[in-house]
């Protein structure tokens, strides 16, 4: 896009996830006044918008969709060259399985190693835009080593608060990137209390899943590669690793945007979107299958999969709404299982994922068993991570 004008983006106004109130984009802002929910970005698309005048082919990275993300001025982007991500295909398993087009988006490439790096690299560029000098964040892991990582870069404060059984490697990670890290038992909303606390002041801008509006808008760029690397045409369904849900929300919310842009064939169909969590927390299946009213009094245990950890996602009643408009479905993988998946995927991809990554990729086997994805249909899993740190969660469990 040629800037010629004021700004880079389209973007408009925030609205209330809930009932649609407008907010300003132009001060910070965490949930909305209203209703005390997330925001979301909105952009002006009345205007005609092609996909050549919209995205910089000479940019191999998330910020090639320049127009339709938040930053309104190029200085304050602090970015790691994330995004761009391969999309690869399965045929071996494809062949075992007897599913004639398996394919993986491989989000462990991600600059941190996992596709936080969207999300953060999105969320410290607006925090710098807005004036914050520094950031704070509960995480299972990731998250945390790519705020410490963004925020180095940036030249702010990164204060970061995990699980004191998170490995080793996400720590470490964290301390050589200059972060201060806090130590928590218990799981990520014991962290989330813990920033509460420390930062009620408002000292530091809280980048909390889905209390700012922009680390959405980061992960939201996974759907547009994924359009664009499949010639804008979209898988039959699509399996996420739904912990706090951001990827799963802005996959979507990219897909109704494309839809409003006239970026995809008018009787297209999007995919039923599937959201994949761990049986020892399981939040939104519970919730989805009417086994509770909404998560707010889940009680969740760790697993392997730290990212899947997310006992009270904020976003819940997003995610189901996700699920409802896709006809989508939410199931829940053990451990060994996810240990299977990852098996599976190196010996005969050669692919080393993070647990969540075998989570979505047992998930499509169960799917596949119920006869709820067909063999023809193209199916798309997303791996969200690189294995490499959670060598400590999975270490000798590659026998068997």
């Amino acid at each position: 896009m040629n800037p010629t004008t004021e700004t880079l983006t389209r973007l408009h106004e925030l609205e209330c996830s809930e009932c649609g109130q407008p907010h300003s984009a132009h001060r910070m802002q965490l949930v909305s006044e209203c209703h005390q929910v997330p925001l979301v970005a909105t952009y002006d698309l009345r205007e005609r918008l092609s996909r050549s005048a919209a995205i910089n082919p000479a940019d191999a990275s998330m910020w090639r969709y320049r127009a339709l993300l938040p930053l309104l001025d190029d200085k304050n982007k602090v970015t790691l060259g994330e995004g761009m991500t391969p999309l690869l295909h399965l045929p071996t398993l494809g062949g075992r399985y007897d599913l004639s087009s398996l394919l993986l988006k491989d989000e462990g490439q991600n600059p941190t190693g996992s596709f936080k790096a969207r999300g953060l690299s999105m969320a410290v560029s607006k925090a710098k835009e807005l004036g914050a000098t520094g950031c704070i964040i509960p995480t299972a892991g990731n998250a945390g080593v790519a705020l410490a990582a963004y925020c180095a870069r940036a030249g702010m404060r990164a204060v970061v608060a995990m699980p004191r059984h998170t490995p080793k490697a996400f720590k470490e990670a964290c301390y050589w990137y200059g972060a201060e890290v806090q130590l928590i038992d218990g799981l990520i909303n014991d962290c989330a209390a813990w920033v509460r606390q420390r930062n009620a002041n408002g000292e530091l801008l809280d980048v909390s899943t889905l209390k700012e509006p922009y680390r959405l808008e980061g992960k939201k760029t996974m759907g547009y590669e994924l359009a664009e690397q499949l010639n804008w045409q979209l898988p039959d369904v699509l399996l996420y690793p739904a912990g706090g849900g951001t990827g799963l929300i802005g996959i979507w919310k990219a897909f109704r945007e494309m839809q409003q842009l006239g970026w995809l064939a008018p009787d297209a169909k999007l995919p039923r979107m599937v959201a994949v969590q761990a049986d020892a927390c399981q939040p939104l299946v519970a919730t989805y299958t009417g086994q509770q009213a909404n998560c707010h009094a889940y009680i969740g245990r760790p697993s392997i999969a730290n990212g899947l950890a997310v006992p009270h996602p904020m976003g819940e009643k997003m995610m189901l709404r996700v699920l409802a408009e896709s006809n989508g479905t939410a199931l829940s993988i053990t451990d060994e299982e996810m240990i299977e998946g990852m098996r599976e995927l190196a010996r005969h991809e050669g692919l080393l994922v993070a647990p969540e990554g075998g989570a979505v990729w047992l998930a499509a086997r169960k799917l596949l068993a119920s006869g709820w994805i067909a063999p023809g249909e193209q199916i798309l899993l997303l791996n969200t991570g690189s294995a490499d740190k959670y060598m400590e969660n999975v270490e000798g469990r590659w026998e068997k």
